[in-house]
């Protein structure tokens, strides 16, 4: 008996083929989860940049403030009344701009960039990041005062004692009274 060919091929992968699909990914899904842990910390690096930087941008805010308002009223810089559970101690600061050469001031923030604790006091426990304040050694003229500003991070770590911080932003300010 003579067996007449089918009209019409039927054509499938065989199992090598599948084998070899699902291996290759396999691969690329290892190679696409190894990723997902730098990109995690690539985000976190980035979200504490730009806490850093609005931390130096309010900074800068507050220091001018305290140049510009008049004599007495430097406490205006905090606002009133004050925000509960938000401390401002902004004005510790206040007239600090003569202390050109002197000791720097130091200011500590939360992860939020909200400022915690006192100026120049040891680091409180919800502190994330630190801003170090260094008055310009050339004495300010009457129309200028500049500033050096490091905001490092983690805040219990002090650059200045050799510790080294995970990341710092650095920026000079200069104040036009």
């Amino acid at each position: 008996m003579k067996m007449e060919p089918p009209l019409h091929r039927v054509t499938a992968f065989s199992l090598v083929e599948v084998t070899l699909a699902l291996g290759v990914a396999a691969f690329c899904l290892l190679v696409l989860l190894g990723l997902l842990p730098t990109g995690v910390k690539t985000q976190q690096n980035g979200i504490q940049q730009t806490t850093a930087n609005q931390i130096l941008s309010q900074t800068y805010s507050f220091l001018r403030a305290d140049v510009r308002l008049p004599p007495g009223l430097y406490r205006q810089v905090c606002p009133d009344p004050p925000v509960p559970g938000d401390p401002c101690n902004w004005d510790q600061l206040h007239g600090h701009w003569a202390n050109v050469g002197q000791a720097h001031d130091t200011v500590y923030f939360t992860q939020t960039g909200k400022q915690t604790g006192n100026v120049n006091g040891s680091p409180p426990t919800d502190a994330v990041f630190r801003a170090k304040i260094t008055y310009n050694p050339v004495a300010p003229t009457g129309s200028t005062s500049v500033a050096n500003v490091v905001v490092s991070w983690p805040a219990p770590v002090d650059p200045s004692a050799g510790g080294v911080p995970a990341g710092s932003v650095t920026s000079l300010l200069s104040i036009n009274r």
